[in-house]
């Protein structure tokens, strides 16, 4: 094999367009495979997510190859979550301590299309559709895809499976006993439905997620650029009160006016969404190692797709394209070291994400709307504002900075210890007792 063979990337999604634009910077020969046809010629499948929460982490990337400005042109910044009780009065939560800060909702297709397109401008890089890995020699690199053509076998220096939470490349890496996988799925699954515009303009506020917490399930919208609303109805897959109990459509109207009662005025085809969108699975991705011989190796959800309760997926997986492009880096670009370099730097905050994506969907379905839980959301916010840089919630670490999900991790167990005793003993958290936990912390704090 030619030292100057290229480098193949498996997968032209959001990871594996970024990873090619950032090899391309180092100089590589990329070639990037995508078993479907162009996304750019083509419309997305119904049911399927249209647009997701892009925050800091996948920010900092998008920065590093000069596309972030161009991305949050189309972007819709959301600085809080909006909670929709049953009784129907809205309660704004702002995601940060001065409201300033936000998360921007983006279409996933404009997203994909503006990293291939880079991609496919950047020197050295070649893109290929049509293009279904089925076999790969984790020997030599080299590679075998089923095509309209026929079968096409290609060497590679490298190859990098970026292709998503059933990656084919972590498959043939089981076929050949060189990696351990498990799949934690909920018994819970999701389906989209559409909020339209009304009157040419958005029926919702867009500036924010909004959220109709309901214990056993859940409802989130984001807004798109059309001034529709992506909705994602989370629920059980099975038993007396989840999809699988709910078909006629005189029964799916009753549901949602008598659970979701602002939601049917604005959703003329609510009843055809959910009749006909596909119920998505949801679930967790572990595999272990990353990397076979310095030779292949996985990025994003091929490695470790999360639930999307945190909104991290395509944040993580962009994150995890800066980490190895740091290890070549570190390294001096030798593959050997830097592979293994790279999953020992990211796995421990791969886990740490899906485990607090997992708590996050406890917090966004049961908590919320809670006076509990608002309560300590204004301690927090307090605390950060009286503590700048010193008490930061977790939403704002996750969403807001790079730090890694780890570190977050270990600094929210410690906050949470210190705000626990702050507030033990204080039998009513009305506003002078807020005040004063929040000014015997401040003062340890600081001492």
């Amino acid at each position: 094999m030619s030292e100057r063979a290229p480098v193949a990337v498996v997968g032209a999604g959001l990871a594996g367009s970024l990873l090619a634009c950032f090899l391309a910077r180092r100089g590589l020969p990329v070639t990037l495979y995508e078993r479907r046809p162009d996304p750019r010629r083509g419309t997305a499948e119904r049911g399927r997510s249209i647009n997701l929460a892009l925050s800091e982490r996948g920010l900092d990337a998008l920065r590093r190859i000069g596309l972030a400005d161009q991305v949050l042109a189309d972007a819709l910044p959301m600085p809080g979550r909006m909670i929709h009780p049953v009784d129907g009065d809205l309660d704004f939560q702002p995601y940060s301590a001065d409201g300033q800060r936000a998360i921007n909702s983006i279409s996933r297709g404009a997203l994909n299309n503006a990293l291939l397109d880079a991609a496919e401008a950047a020197p050295g890089v070649t893109v290929v559709f049509d293009h279904r890995l089925v076999g790969l020699d984790p020997d030599t690199g080299e590679a075998t895809f089923d095509t309209p053509q026929g079968t096409v076998r290609a060497d590679a220096q490298v190859v990098l499976g970026a292709d998503g939470a059933g990656s084919a490349v972590r498959g043939q890496l089981l076929a050949h006993g060189l990696v351990d996988e498990s799949l934690d799925f909920l018994d819970y699954g999701y389906k989209e439905l559409t909020i339209p515009a009304v009157g040419g303009d958005y029926a919702l506020d867009p500036g924010a997620l909004h959220i109709w917490p309901r214990g056993t399930s859940m409802m989130i919208a984001l807004p798109n650029p059309d001034r529709s609303f992506t909705c994602t109805l989370f629920w059980p897959t099975g038993g007396t009160s989840s999809f699988a109990s709910l078909s006629s459509p005189a029964a799916i109207e009753r549901h949602f006016r008598t659970h979701y009662p602002d939601v049917p005025p604005l959703a003329p085809d609510l009843v055809d969404d959910y009749q006909h969108n596909p119920v998505g699975l949801l679930g967790t991705v572990r595999c272990d190692p990353w990397q076979v011989g310095g030779l292949v190796a996985l990025v994003g959800d091929a490695a470790h797709a999360v639930v999307p309760f945190y909104g991290q997926g395509a944040n993580c997986a962009f994150e995890d394209v800066v980490e190895l492009d740091r290890c070549l880096d570190d390294t001096g670009g030798d593959w050997a070291a830097a592979l293994p370099l790279y999953q020992s730097r990211r796995q421990d905050n791969a886990e740490a994400i899906a485990q607090m994506a997992l708590a996050n969907f406890v917090e966004m379905r049961d908590k919320v709307a809670s006076p509990t839980f608002q309560t300590f959301r204004k301690v927090e916010h307090a605390l950060e504002r009286a503590l700048p840089g010193r008490y930061v919630s977790r939403y704002e670490m996750v969403s807001f900075t790079t730090i890694p999900y780890a570190e977050v991790r270990r600094r929210v167990r410690r906050q949470h210890q210190l705000l626990a005793a702050a507030v033990a003993g204080t039998a009513a958290l009305s506003v002078g007792a807020l005040g004063a936990a929040v000014h015997r912390l401040v003062r340890k704090g600081r001492s």
